[in-house]
């Protein structure tokens, strides 16, 4: 790779070769303005608010797609630049209604919105031809089970298109139309619920606007808190207290456990449960599974099943993998199902009046509570999931000042967890955790060595050679399911894996689709999704117990009520199945 002189605005910079002119201007802290422009996710500069001047060039050119090269002079901000920009915004505000207030991103998190004020452009340009499109259009609104869609908002940036299509590869939405007619949708026009949708919530990550937003069960949550009858209780997963505090103004990847159980207790629940303590258990359950089919001469590879999004995938696209996947359910729903009869029992509750709240920084997870294969004798493990973003909407309502409440911890005995669980949340994280387990019971002695680093980071694909007592473990850990694809491919090719952890986000849940937003300015150039997962390491780096197996509540939980681990009671209540989906839809 070679370097190469640039001026931009009269500043010299000094670049490599395969930038383009938005990174040189990010080099030295100029700013080109964007609207669909994301990095490595969407770069085709289809909105134009990024165009500059080169010289010796007639035309604008867009700054995200457009190529360096030795002795190239640019201009960011001419009075012609400045006059285009402005009427591309106009056009785009033109088909787009302007009821800022009713809208989940207005809270400083809509890209259109701060573009606009930048730029100085307000909504009442061309406001009769708006009505008309916001009128029409109405009738478009799909609120499915995870993710609601509403066409009025969109601004036809294709982000939503290119995360979909080409990182995720689910393909469920696409551009239908020309010109002022074109829309984002599905074919047929159906309801995402109705499509090879996965509901992993990517596309309302990257949405510039609040055309995508998970579908809201706060109301649900409010009226089960304040029914009299009913018991409720809340469980979060290792992901949400690494991501919470970024909604309240605390720096990305700041721990908010305790600030975020107080909030909870203020809230009026019942129980505050920590879904890390589910996680303890699924490492119980799955390694026990991983070891039976290595020495039972079991279905290879065993595939994690933690992520619904990536279930859902799979039984899609590679049902004939079915087989290979954990019969785990994943922890929430573990620990739903354990509220609902253990801890249900031992507190003289009934079982039917509880009501278990999952707050999770998944959009898939509100399908997952309502798979009918999720339940024990007819009743649903989880009742209501929430986001995160939901979680702190709930905070807000209420007045709670988050940044100036206590720290309060988890109810026993569903509260007690290990490092092990909150790793849960980060690639490679349930890889890890399980091998630690694995190497314990195999080796019949608690091993010093427990940081599993190979299969740690953001790599597309993980591979490691674990050896445990007279077994090599061969593992692969995928996030993104472009990734989760490719590496499927490779094992319907003969390659040899024993097992793989995959999880639908890119990142793993500390990117998960409800997670707090982030706008491009910090997606494009913040490694957001590093510094969530230091979050967990660190944290599990101070926890006192760092292996599931050796979690207090867990052992008691395996000698009073479930017996063995993989055992008929833990089946009943721990175990799933999944369905062809291949010709579903």
């Amino acid at each position: 790779m070679g370097k190469v002189h640039v001026k931009i605005d009269g500043i010299q910079v000094y670049v490599p070769d395969d930038y383009t002119i938005l990174e040189a201007a990010k080099e030295i802290n100029i700013h080109i303005p964007t609207l669909c422009f994301l990095k490595d996710v969407s770069e085709i500069g289809c909105c134009r608010m990024c165009l500059v001047e080169i010289k010796g060039k007639k035309s604008l050119e867009p700054a995200c797609v457009y190529p360096v090269y030795d002795g190239m002079e640019v201009r960011t901000h001419s009075p012609e630049i400045i006059k285009v920009r402005k009427k591309n915004m106009e056009l785009i505000l033109s088909n787009h209604p302007a009821i800022c207030q009713s809208c989940t991103r207005s809270d400083s998190h809509c890209e259109l919105q701060a573009l606009a004020n930048m730029l100085d452009v307000h909504f009442s340009s061309y406001r009769k031809y708006q009505e008309t499109v916001t009128q029409n259009a109405a009738v478009d609104m799909d609120d499915g089970i995870s993710i609601q869609r509403d066409p009025n908002r969109c601004v036809l940036c294709r982000r939503c298109i290119s995360i979909c299509n080409n990182i995720q590869t689910v393909g469920a939405i696409s551009a239908i139309n020309r010109g002022f007619n074109t829309v984002i949708g599905t074919a047929g026009n159906k309801s995402l619920d109705d499509t090879m949708c996965v509901s992993c919530g990517q596309c309302i990550n990257v949405c510039p606007t609040g055309a995508l937003q998970e579908h809201r069960d706060i109301d649900a949550v409010w009226d089960a808190l304040y029914d009299e009858d009913k018991y409720v209780v809340v469980q979060t997963a290792p992901a949400v207290r690494a991501a919470l505090g970024e909604e309240f103004g605390n720096p990305i990847g700041t721990d908010v456990t305790g600030r975020m159980v107080t909030a909870l207790r203020m809230l009026g629940f019942d129980k505050v449960f920590d879904t890390n303590t589910g996680a303890d258990l699924t490492i119980m359950e799955e390694g026990t599974e991983l070891i039976d089919r290595i020495r039972g001469g079991g279905v290879l590879p065993l595939i994690t099943s933690c992520s619904p999004g990536w279930i859902k995938f799979c039984e899609h696209n590679f049902p004939e993998m079915i087989p290979n996947l954990s019969t785990c359910k994943s922890p929430h729903e573990m620990l739903g199902a354990i509220t609902k009869s253990y801890f249900a029992e031992r507190n003289g509750l009934d079982p039917d009046k509880i009501v278990v709240v999952s707050v999770m920084p998944c959009t898939a997870k509100k399908f997952e509570s309502q798979r009918p294969e999720l339940s024990v004798d007819g009743r649903a493990d989880v009742d209501l999931v929430i986001t995160t973003r939901e979680l702190a909407r709930m905070i807000k309502s209420i007045g709670i000042d988050f940044n100036a409440i206590g720290d309060g911890s988890f109810d026993d005995p569903l509260g007690q967890s290990t490092g092990a669980g909150l790793i849960f949340g980060t690639t490679g994280g349930v890889m890890e955790a399980a091998l630690r387990t694995v190497a314990d019971i195999i080796n019949g002695v608690s091993s010093d060595s427990i940081d599993y680093v190979e299969v740690r980071g953001l790599e597309d694909i993980k591979v490691a050679e674990v050896k445990i007592a007279d077994l090599n473990i061969r593992a692969a850990v995928a996030h993104g399911l472009g990734n989760a694809r490719k590496l499927m491919e490779r094992v319907k090719a003969g390659e040899h894996f024993d097992f793989i952890e995959i999880m639908a986000c890119p990142g793993g849940c500390i990117n998960g689709g409800g997670q707090p937003l982030q706008v491009s300015d910090v997606r494009n150039w913040v490694d957001f999704k590093e510094k969530r997962a230091k979050a967990l390491y660190k944290g599990d780096m101070e926890k006192f117990i760092r292996k599931s197996h050796n979690n207090p509540a867990i052992k008691k939980l395996y000698k009073e009520y479930l017996g063995m681990a993989g055992g008929m009671k833990a089946h009943k209540l721990l175990h799933t199945h999944f369905v062809d989906r291949k010709n579903i839809d």
